[in-house]
């Protein structure tokens, strides 16, 4: 389950790092006036510092301290972000969607599962097809010409012939071309819902009820 520290983990560190640095920017201003004014202190009253060279090093600092602005500004919009997809993807919990997978299920009533396609351009013609585990067709769809977007497709679990098919696990696959006959990039779905949310070393993840982790970017349509 989503936690409060899972949603506000990531502001927190970022938090404790702007923190760390400023303390350390702190030190370095501290350092170069103590070093700044020694130097005057010692100078060779015959041969004084350059006016441009106090200068040169002032301008420096400033730099310095308008680069640990910038970032101080980019760790607050980054714990932002973070925020705001931590609650977005909290939002999806229970919630059916539609992401890159060629899988199929097929219950023992005979219901299949909720799959779709992803069109990238538009298309003359897309043929859908259905395979089981022995890679046999068992049921393939022509489609009229698609615009380019992402479309949910309902199964009714029967073959070609009319004939429920056994239950279990089959693959789909799409394949489309244009008015020229020339491919178009198109992508087979499967559906799943969403019971979590979590946190991993490779970024915020959701995990599926029936197993497996998405990523927000991954999500093609929420259903």
């Amino acid at each position: 389950m989503t936690t409060v520290n899972d949603v506000y983990g990531s502001n927190a560190a970022g938090a404790m790092a702007n923190a760390q640095t400023k303390s350390l920017m702190g030190d370095t201003q501290d350092r170069f006036l103590t070093l700044l004014v020694t130097q005057l202190q010692n100078q060779d009253p015959l041969n004084p510092m350059d006016n441009a060279e106090v200068t040169s090093q002032i301008a420096q600092l400033s730099m310095v301290n308008g680069i640990q602005s910038l970032n101080n500004t980019l760790l607050a919009l980054s714990g932002q972000m973070d925020m705001s997809q931590s609650l977005q993807a909290a939002g999806l919990i229970g919630k059916s969607v539609l992401y890159p997978g060629e899988k199929i299920k097929v219950g023992e009533d005979g219901a299949a599962t909720t799959f779709g396609i992803d069109l990238m351009s538009e298309a003359a013609k897309v043929t859908v097809t259905i395979r089981d585990n022995a890679g046999k067709v068992v049921y393939s769809k022509e489609m009229d010409a698609q615009k380019a977007g992402v479309y949910p497709l309902e199964w009714d679990g029967k073959d070609t012939a009319g004939v429920v098919v056994p239950a279990g696990a089959y693959d789909v696959a799409v394949e489309a071309s244009d008015a020229n006959g020339k491919p178009v990039s198109a992508e087979a779905l499967t559906s799943g819902s969403i019971n979590s949310i979590a946190y991993t070393t490779e970024g915020l993840k959701l995990n599926l009820a029936m197993g497996g982790k998405i990523s927000l970017l991954d999500i093609r349509q929420v259903m």
